[in-house]
């Protein structure tokens, strides 16, 4: 089913809201992540499907600035989805996974695809609404920029792209984000994840996976606290803030 609404059809008056495409298999958590994006004043759902082809169909029709994506759909997955939505000659469009699924392997597929954003289900209207923001700063920027940039310009854009500030030497903004998806997956299940853990999840070393975690804590993305009662050398649980 594709539920589409063009807003403001025949209008004279310009809507720049983000028009907003809802991919999602289950109609009662459709309908609560169209309510999250509705609540914002720069974005409007255009459009909901239930399966991928529906999906594909809806974005070809719709031509939405932005999608929630799910991954797990009933005929495909949404990596399929994103890997078809990137071959296609149109504008840039945002896509945001919105998932139940915590497998590194979909994280990192979802980022080589170019997710802007992967919310392990449930998050929070609060917890969307801050990514949308940054759809919308990002674009802002990108708008404001002009068409020539120098090297400054496009460092302080990818950044911005990437969610992030300005990073300490031999960080990077992608395996940041790898980090802090990779945290917020662990912390679905569990009060909070060691760097070990962290690491196993993405491959990186435990050292790494440590620096990522305690720049997250320096910047207010994530939370820290001593772990008692394990045997051996004592460590440090890390949890999204």
């Amino acid at each position: 089913m594709i539920a589409a609404r063009r807003p403001g059809a025949g209008r004279d008056v310009v809507d720049d809201r983000l028009r907003t495409l809802v991919v999602e298999d289950d109609p009662t958590i459709a309908r609560l992540h169209r309510g999250f994006v509705e609540s914002h004043p720069r974005f409007v759902v255009v459009g909901e499907a239930r399966t991928a082809a529906e999906a594909l169909r809806a974005f070809a029709l719709l031509d939405p600035d932005v999608v929630l994506l799910d991954i797990y759909l009933p005929d495909a997955t949404g990596l399929h989805v994103l890997r078809q939505i990137r071959r296609r000659p149109s504008p840039p469009v945002d896509v945001i996974a919105t998932t139940a699924a915590r497998e590194l392997e979909s994280v990192r597929q979802a980022m080589a695809g170019g997710v802007q954003h992967y919310l392990v289900k449930p998050f929070t209207a609060a917890v969307l609404r801050g990514r949308l923001d940054e759809v919308v700063r990002l674009r802002d920027e990108l708008r404001a920029a002009g068409d020539e940039l120098d090297q400054d310009a496009v460092d302080r854009l990818v950044r911005r792209g990437a969610g992030t500030p300005t990073l300490p030497k031999g960080l990077s903004a992608r395996s940041l984000r790898l980090v802090a998806d990779a945290l917020a997956a662990a912390c679905a299940e569990s009060a909070d994840a060691s760097a070990g853990e962290v690491a196993e999840l993405t491959g990186m070393s435990r050292v790494s996976a440590r620096r990522y975690l305690e720049h997250l804590v320096e910047t207010g993305v994530a939370d820290v606290a001593p772990r008692y009662g394990a045997a051996g050398r004592p460590e440090n649980g890390y949890r999204p803030a």
